[in-house]
């Protein structure tokens, strides 16, 4: 996943049932969250915060971290619980920002609406082979893991709605954001 997603710091744990980690740009945070939420099991209930700031270590151990990015990532996760419990009740996944860039945050929540609820529409074996996908995996590969034929895994793509995610990481991708 390092390649296709490169962490600039990798998961670690923190407090309670939470988790954290640094990305480089906001292309590679989403498709870790993509595929990390795929890879769950759909009965754990992960949320998702991505905050777009700075960030800064704190004294000389170099997992306290503080600045923008981690209150952003807290605002963001609850921000994505309350339109949750509002009137999304697929989205798992939010980003807040500065108001420097609001364009940057409101294409990358749009995004976000569709993404989630196609995740979790998904059946056991769509998330599979859709995060095969994402992780770059050749559909070939994905049909023996699966012991169903190619063109089957080429068909659950098309009607998941995944290959219209792999796309939209391509274009994520392409501009390096």
């Amino acid at each position: 996943m390092d390649a296709l997603c490169p962490f600039r710091q990798p998961l670690w744990a923190t407090v309670g049932d939470e988790f954290q980690a640094v990305f480089d740009d906001v292309a590679a945070a989403l498709r870790a969250t993509a595929i990390a939420q795929l890879l769950f099991s759909p009965e754990v209930d992960c949320r998702f915060g991505l905050g777009l700031g700075e960030l800064r270590t704190v004294g000389d151990d170099a997992t306290i971290q503080d600045g923008s990015a981690w209150w952003f990532a807290r605002e963001a996760i609850v921000e994505a619980h309350s339109r949750e419990d509002k009137a999304n009740p697929y989205l798992r996944t939010w980003l807040a920002s500065d108001d420097s860039r609001p364009d940057i945050a409101a294409i990358v929540n749009s995004y976000l609406l569709v993404r989630d609820h196609t995740i979790r529409r998904m059946n056991p074996r769509e998330r599979c082979v859709a995060a095969g996908a994402l992780l770059g995996r050749r559909q070939s590969e994905l049909a023996t893991e699966e012991r169903i034929s190619q063109s089957a895994v080429s068909q659950s793509l098309q009607r998941s709605g995944v290959a219209t995610l792999v796309a939209a990481h391509q274009v994520l991708d392409e501009l390096g954001t």
